[in-house]
């Protein structure tokens, strides 16, 4: 009997990237197209959707070289949010998308956001408010200023959605997906029928909504090159699929990706809402589950801004040199907002800061005092997230930062929390694929799923003999922050 293969995608903004993976997580193979954005004007970001099929189909018929198209199972899609592409009734898109990053929409937001109190759009959709990006802005945009589009548009797809549609012929998607479409009542797990009469649309022109891991159909596109027997399964949004793939499916885990900036996920049994309204909450993978997402614009930005800066040549001689300097940096605090401060105190007009420099200051100590500054940032959001009641164990660490060990116990001694990597650092991919497992019985659930799929790393405790140096930081860089935000 032939082994059987999972396919995960993972539909990036600037690239597509298919991974083939046995059924216990091993990389049989993988592909990446890389494709331009056009920008027409500068709140437009626009791509053609033939470039993401075109993509997808590259990168298919690559991971395949070695084997049959019968010995692929199924695949399931991670999907970037937002991306907006209106289709006819033959499944024919009508214009360009429109990117998630486009931000033409600001009247449409702000018609919206006088229409509904921002407590009514919070408790309803989950995102504590309307921004210009979200796909009811977007879709209110074209009804204006497109007009002809809008009257021919026979559904209005994301791009998870969209491929779907054109592998399997069927409108599908997930509830993961829309959560930050402002159409979706994620408590109900329905489409919120006053924001789809506000914005000139109905039900009919929306995909059909399932659990994440919810088998689709067959493959009926002969041109991608897969077998009719591989099966079509709902994915989820890339942060979601992230999440599935180092195993936050449950609450109390929490799982944390440092790459340009700071995302953090933490999965709860029910939506949490908080009363100033500074966190979203997102519909999860899991069934029935929720997670809140504190982001902050800066966070391996910030160290990379210093590479090229104080002209290190790579991040392991940037790591080598912080190992020198002793917890606390000696001192030396870091705000480490370079493009604005983000969750939980959003702040566009913060600007980075490094306080209590001296004579004996050295390149290495700004490093390991940048690393520390993105570990107080964690920190902060997940104090916030206890607050709210939201039980925290451990922590996963995924993105560029969970390489450096250092960078991962210097987390694991502020937060005071367990950090945890995994093998595969190909999370999102993963996680849709173990959601393909998933839709076709390969898996008798998703938490046995996750732990066939991937495995633990490395675990690293929090230090007892850092506990009391960080403690004493942390206030430190709180007590700056506070100071500091009026001057901004």
């Amino acid at each position: 009997m032939k082994e059987k293969y999972l396919l995960g995608v993972d539909v990036g903004t600037t690239a597509l990237k298919v991974i083939l993976f046995a059924r216990n997580g091993e990389i049989i193979n993988k592909a990446l197209r890389e494709y331009e954005l056009s920008t027409p004007s500068p709140h437009w970001v626009e791509c053609e959707p033939e470039t993401y099929w075109e993509s997808l189909k590259s990168c298919i018929q690559e991971v395949l070289e070695d084997i049959t198209p019968d010995e692929v199972e199924s695949l399931a899609i991670s999907s970037q949010g937002e991306t907006l592409i209106p289709v006819d009734e033959g499944g024919e898109p009508l214009r360009k998308a429109i990117v998630w990053l486009d931000d033409r929409a600001v009247e449409e937001a702000e018609a919206i956001g006088k229409a509904f109190s921002p407590e009514e759009v919070y408790h309803t959709t989950g995102q504590p408010e309307v921004l210009p990006n979200w796909p009811a802005c977007k879709i209110l945009w074209l009804r204006k200023n497109e007009p002809s589009v809008f009257k021919k548009a026979h559904k209005y797809l994301l791009l998870e959605d969209y491929l779907i549609l054109r592998l399997a012929g069927k409108a599908v998607s997930d509830y993961s997906l829309y959560s930050s479409s402002l159409m979706l009542d994620i408590g109900k797990k329905e489409w919120w029928g006053e924001m789809l009469k506000l914005v000139g649309i109905s039900q009919d022109h929306l995909p059909q909504l399932a659990e994440s891991g919810t088998y689709v159909g067959g493959v009926v596109d002969r041109e991608i090159g897969l077998s009719s027997h591989t099966a079509v399964v709902t994915g989820g949004m890339d942060q979601v699929c992230g999440m599935v793939g180092v195993g936050n499916v449950a609450p109390g885990i929490v799982s944390e990706t440092t790459g340009g900036a700071l995302a953090i996920c933490a999965t709860t049994g029910e939506p949490v809402f908080d009363p100033l309204r500074r966190i979203p909450c997102h519909y999860h993978a899991a069934k029935d589950t929720y997670f809140l997402l504190p982001w902050c614009q800066t966070g391996g930005m910030a160290l990379k801004w210093l590479r090229d800066t104080f002209d290190y040549s790579s991040y392991d001689e940037m790591t080598a040199e912080a190992r020198k300097i002793p917890p606390g940096s000696e001192g030396l605090i870091v705000l480490p907002h370079l493009a604005g401060a983000g969750s939980p105190e959003f702040n566009p007009k913060a600007r980075g800061v490094f306080f209590g420099m001296a004579l004996s200051t050295t390149k290495a100590h700004f490093v390991r005092a940048t690393m520390e500054a993105i570990g107080y940032m964690l920190k902060q959001n997940i104090e916030v997230l206890e607050g709210l009641g939201v039980n925290i164990e451990r922590i996963y660490s995924m993105g560029g930062g969970s390489r450096s060990s250092l960078w991962n116990q210097i987390k694991a001694d502020i937060t005071e929390k367990p950090i945890i990597t995994v093998q595969n650092e190909e999370t999102a991919c993963l996680g849709a694929a173990i959601l393909a497992g998933l839709g076709v019985g390969a898996f008798p659930s998703l938490e046995e799923a996750c732990g066939r799929m991937n495995r633990e790393k490395a675990r690293y405790l929090p230090k007892q003999e850092n506990l009391r140096i960080y403690r004493e930081a942390y206030r430190k860089y709180l007590d700056i922050s506070k100071a500091l935000g009026p001057l901004f």
